[in-house]
């Protein structure tokens, strides 16, 4: 078959990358650096961590059909589990008649300067709130070159912290919300946030506890939306209002039990993850933040809601996103720029935007699959390649055994050895 009448799916890995640059997704050189697959250098490897001592290289792929605010994407993602990028594709193209809308209100970091042992609680709240001015000079000050890019330090506010269950021990924290563009902003809010602390002390004549970024951005969330006609859901065994419905009790029921919950939000950070990796970012801080957001009304709920309106299904997923598009392993991994171009992103809200759509995304093929044939059915036809990888099968060998386990009765590492033996034999 040509390469013109196969599926994207159906290609080799070269002949994927000659569509994206025919389709002017990549360049001829970004082409030459993912035909590579380049390790880190042997000098970067060591620097990026301590005692290293080799790599451990992941795939990458990509999802197609998604729109985005009115814009095509092609979306890196970076994954060893089999399936999820051929979920979120599918997912992106039943959604695909409306695509997906996205806002953000602010890009605001929080960083916490907490303080302990202060003689007079009440009164040091109020020295900190007079001194508003000063705060924000000597922010200022601690961190110029963001302030030149439009950033910095743009609003606080103090709490008293108090543990009313076992020591009676109070804290005073100065919540600091804090610009950083296009960075992850980490260094930047940490440095702004030693800045301030000896002026806090001397104000509040407390002492120090710790002064340190929150990964809850509860002031960058990111919300994404989606809707789709319910006729677009049909299938051979379920009406289009069956399917739509059950899916939005799979979600209300994600928001009532928190072990389904956990599994729920799992999948959605598949499709999260992948897009985080893939861009250099830091996946455990998105982890943390949209966990802890999760668990914002005071029970561990489903990220995602979907609801029946009319005759279409709408699903919705907001989160605490900080992304970065400069900076930090962005510039050091080699893939990372290459993947922001692909993106067709240069800002970290652009970034921000993407990652929630193929959050929802994954999350409406998990529920989909869930409440109608179960989800093992399309996992296991995708995990065939692995599980002939995993018996020895090479080359040519993996795609023979995968093909022959998808139309066995049972898919299993023993019924695998069976069959790679027997074409061995032959």
């Amino acid at each position: 078959m040509s390469q013109e009448n196969k599926k994207f799916y159906q290609q080799t890995r070269v002949e994927r990358l000659d569509t994206l640059v025919n389709q002017g997704i990549i360049s001829d050189s970004d082409k030459e650096l993912y035909q590579k697959m380049p390790l880190l250098t042997e000098d970067v490897a060591n620097s990026l961590i301590e005692n290293q001592i080799s790599q451990f290289p992941l795939p990458e792929g990509v999802a197609l059909n998604f729109i985005i605010d009115r814009e095509k994407k092609v979306i890196p993602m970076v994954v060893e589990e089999p399936s999820v990028i051929a979920a979120c594709s599918n997912a992106a193209k039943i959604l695909s008649r409306n695509g997906f809308s996205t806002s953000i209100s602010k890009r605001e970091l929080i960083g916490q300067i907490i303080l302990k042992d202060i003689p007079d609680i009440e009164a040091a709240k109020l020295k900190i709130e007079k001194n508003k001015d000063q705060i924000f000079t000597l922010a200022k000050e601690a961190h110029p070159s963001i302030y030149n890019r439009g950033g910095g330090l743009k609003d606080f506010y103090v709490k008293v912290i108090k543990d009313t269950t076992i020591t009676d021990k109070e804290f005073l924290t100065i919540y600091l919300l804090i610009e950083t563009k296009d960075a992850m902003g980490a260094n930047i809010i940490n440095t702004i946030l030693e800045g301030l602390t000896p002026f806090i002390l001397e104000l509040t004549k407390g002492a120090s506890l710790m002064s340190i970024l929150s990964n809850y951005n509860t002031e960058a969330l990111v919300t994404a939306t989606c809707e789709v006609p319910l006729t677009d859901l049909e299938t051979k065994n379920f009406s289009g209002q069956e399917l739509g419905q059950k899916i939005a009790e799979a979600s209300l029921y994600a928001k009532l039990d928190p072990h389904r919950a956990a599994t729920h939000n799992k999948g959605i950070m598949n499709g999260i993850d992948s897009v985080v990796i893939a861009t250099g970012n830091d996946p455990r801080a998105v982890e943390a933040g949209a966990h802890a957001f999760a668990s914002k009304n005071g029970r561990y709920q489903g990220m995602t809601n979907w609801e029946v309106v009319g005759g279409n299904l709408v699903g919705e997923l907001t989160l605490p996103m900080v992304l970065g598009t400069v900076g930090g392993a962005i510039s050091v991994l080699p893939l990372a720029k290459s993947n922001l171009e692909l993106l067709g992103v240069t800002t970290s809200e652009e970034l921000s935007r993407i990652v929630l759509c193929v959050g929802l995304a994954q999350n409406f093929a998990a529920l989909r699959a869930l409440v109608s044939d179960g989800i093992q059915k399309g996992h296991m036809s995708l995990h065939a390649s692995s599980l002939a990888i995993q018996v020895g099968a090479q080359n040519e060998e993996i795609e023979i055994i995968a093909n022959q386990l998808r139309l066995a009765p049972k898919m299993n590492s023993a019924i695998a050895k069976e069959l790679l033996m027997t074409l061995r034999d032959k």
